[in-house]
């Protein structure tokens, strides 16, 4: 792949990220509700989320493979804060910003904890990808759910395959972002159908 196409896939990337949780966040601020949508299932993909950004910083790869991570976890962040105010369970933020707070630091005490840290954010993040759907099988309906947001992530996840191959070649990432990418197309497909089935009843 020419440099420029690859600069390319990094920007796109980006400006996807910047605006990645927006659909979802405009979704349950004009409800006023969280219907659909599972805490636990953020709180994991945040976990993820900030694993992944630490290893790759441990590392020392090339900050244009990584430079979304922290829009994206800001984004979580403050519609995780939404949800759980929706839900009565706002005073639980500070607990839960306190225990990722100091799993930022633990990671990195020890080479291999940082290792195997990341090889267990894939089933992380995996988790959160089924918590999620879970939820929706439950409901049968995608309430809140964003499918645009959804969508974006697999678009994201499809663009780092290809830039992590030029760049790192890290073969823990390549794994964890092809499997994220078929998670987040199912989780996708299954927004649609509920809302499909929604309109049609």
């Amino acid at each position: 792949m020419a440099p420029g196409l690859l600069d390319l896939v990094h920007l796109t990337t980006w400006a996807v990220c910047a605006v990645i949780k927006l659909p979802q966040l405009v979704a349950v601020l004009r409800a006023g509700s969280a219907w659909g949508l599972s805490v636990g299932s953020l709180l994991l993909e945040l976990a993820g989320f900030l694993v992944f950004l630490r290893y790759q910083i441990y590392y020392g790869y090339p900050l244009e493979t990584y430079l979304e991570y922290p829009i994206i976890i800001a984004q979580d962040v403050i519609l995780i804060y939404c949800i759980m105010h929706f839900s009565g369970k706002a005073k639980r933020a500070l607990f839960y910003a306190v225990i990722f707070w100091g799993g930022w630091y633990m990671l990195t005490l020890q080479k291999w904890i940082i290792d195997l840290a990341m090889n267990l954010c894939t089933f992380v993040s995996a988790a959160s990808k089924l918590v999620q759907l879970q939820h929706l099988w439950q409901a049968k309906d995608s309430g809140q759910v964003s499918a645009l947001t959804w969508g974006m992530s697999a678009y994201t996840c499809a663009t780092r395959i290809i830039t992590t191959v030029m760049t790192t070649n890290d073969l823990a990432v390549l794994i964890r972002f092809i499997i994220m990418l078929i998670l987040n197309i199912w989780v996708t497909a299954t927004i649609l159908h509920y809302r499909k089935t929604k309109k049609t009843d």
